[in-house]
């Protein structure tokens, strides 16, 4: 016999959240996944009244549920929502993501833009990937920075006020991680999801951030949302793959264990944050004007270590 939903005791549950002993139906769980997301931006102060957000959509299941929901309450807070997305230049994988992303686009009547690493940085990921020196510029450094990067002036083409991600809280449990074991301590001071305003006027903010990952897969699926399903074909180079097995391997016995770490690794970059007076980017890179923390930014830096390799593999 199918369980009732015991938050609105009328209709048949579809979903257990084992951490918090919830069975809900159908739509008792879409309203709690949209209410999370409005308390998230409330709690953290997100957003504002009349605001440009441009939202980074590549085709997967997290970034096209937020543009879904940031369009829902778009309305009410008299937002004006654009979409940017970002071709890495990944043959076999981008093409569906982008197909996905204008239909989308399209059926929500949201406006897109597209801009591609190739346009500009002068190299496709599939580029980078032969121009490395070595493995240990990994293909998800490179990425990342290069994703950064581009995100950053998308939203400032578009004029965008607020650039919105849709990492959720696997995504930074596992960057948490990442940081920890690579050293890189300082890092964590910047990971407290509170929006940083960088001296761009750009505001970065991620509305998932405390939300799994599943839940956000199970969202999309009862809201009809298609959304590509193939991983990036370079993403087993990184780490962070080890550390989301680790941590969904752990949720299974302990269910609700992410979020306790979750508040602990914000407790923790409050600390690191505090100690060691970490203050809002307001460098900028000497070779491109850009916001960096160092003289040089790491754009410029991984550019100029491709151009280096590729000439020296063309000779």
């Amino acid at each position: 016999m199918i369980p009732q939903c015991n938050k609105c005791n009328k209709k048949n549950a579809v979903y257990h959240r084992r951490y918090s002993g919830e069975i809900l139906c159908k739509s008792c769980f879409l309203n709690s996944i949209e209410k999370k997301t409005l308390q998230t931006i409330s709690k953290y102060s997100m957003l504002r009244f009349n605001q440009k957000i441009a939202v980074g959509v590549s085709g997967g299941k997290d970034s096209l549920t937020l543009l879904h929901i940031l369009k829902k309450i778009s309305k009410r807070n008299n937002n004006e929502i654009i979409a940017i997305t970002i071709d890495e230049g990944i043959e076999g994988y981008r093409n569906e993501s982008l197909s996905l992303v204008k239909n989308f686009c399209n059926e929500k009547e949201v406006s897109l833009r597209i801009f591609s690493y190739k346009e500009l940085f002068g190299s496709s990921m599939d580029d980078a990937i032969m121009e490395r020196k070595s493995n240990k510029s990994s293909s998800c450094s490179i990425c990342g920075t290069f994703r950064r990067r581009a995100l950053d002036i998308a939203s400032q083409s578009v004029n965008a006020e607020v650039l919105a991600t849709a990492h959720n809280l696997d995504d930074y449990l596992q960057t948490f991680m990442i940081n920890l074991f690579s050293g890189d301590v300082g890092r964590i001071g910047w990971m407290y999801p509170q929006p940083i305003e960088y001296n761009n006027g750009l505001k970065k903010i991620k509305p998932f951030v405390e939300l799994y990952e599943s839940e956000i897969v199970f969202y999309a699926f009862h809201s009809g949302i298609e959304f590509q399903i193939d991983q990036c074909p370079y993403m087993n180079e990184s780490i962070r793959s080890e550390f989301r097995l680790f941590f969904n391997d752990l949720e299974k016995i302990h269910p609700g264990i992410k979020y306790n770490c979750f508040n602990s690794m914000n407790k923790m970059s409050k600390i690191v944050k505090s100690t060691e007076k970490i203050e809002p980017v307001k460098n900028t890179c000497l070779n491109c004007g850009e916001t960096s923390s160092n003289s040089i930014c790491s754009v410029c830096t991984t550019i100029q270590m491709l151009d280096f390799n590729k000439k020296n593999f063309s000779n």
